[in-house]
């Protein structure tokens, strides 16, 4: 279910600051950092093609990744990435060092299903309240998406994350309420109460 790892080769940054960071990007580097398990942060250089090209391949932020530096493999995931808005290349990674046994918050995308056996069919429309969802799950098992199955739903019903069937070893991060992912809600609300009112006088 979850995206095959990859390697990310990676070089040790002894410098860090703006002047350095511009430096690296001339050289087609961009500047990173690896934190968390209790370890001290390590700041390394990537090159800016090999992630951008990760990061359109879609799956980034779900997907563990092993970055090779001086030597050592750190198996890492994602956490958060900065783009150049102007000229859409990463800026910046921050990678959270992850062991077999680390639980992590990751944001998962919602993909909907069956709408033909819902409301939709006749002319209903889906409102996405949550594109995607935050679990936390086994930093070794991540699931790329999590499903959402529509039929039976009517207009003015709401799916709500207990709607879903997650993975085994998923639990949403919001627990103090069962939050809503999407409604069901009429096409071009409005029109359809005001032919009903006419027609009851």
């Amino acid at each position: 279910m979850s995206h095959s790892s990859y390697t990310l080769k990676a070089e040790a940054r002894e410098r860090v600051g703006k002047g350095s960071a511009r430096e690296l990007r001339r050289n087609g580097l961009i500047p990173a950092v690896i934190y968390g398990d209790k370890q001290a942060p390590i700041a390394i250089a990537l090159s800016t093609n090999e992630v951008t090209k990760r990061i359109h391949a879609g799956g980034f932020m779900t997907t563990v990744a092993e970055i090779e530096v001086d030597g050592k493999k750190i198996r890492v995931l994602p956490k958060d990435y900065q783009l150049d808005p102007v000229r859409d290349f990463t800026m910046h990674v921050d990678f959270l060092r992850v062991s077999a046994h680390s639980q992590v918050a990751v944001e998962v995308p919602v993909h909907f299903i069956n709408e033909e056996q819902s409301a939709i069919k006749s002319g209903a429309v889906l409102n996405v309240v949550r594109h995607t969802v935050e679990l936390n799950v086994p930093a070794n098992d991540i699931p790329e998406a999590i499903t959402v199955d529509l039929a039976g739903f009517k207009v003015g019903d709401a799916v709500h994350i207990s709607h879903v069937t997650l993975p085994d070893n998923a639990t949403p991060a919001i627990t103090d309420r069962d939050f809503t992912i999407a409604t069901i809600v009429a096409p071009a609300a409005g029109v359809e109460e005001e032919e009903e009112a006419a027609s009851e006088e």
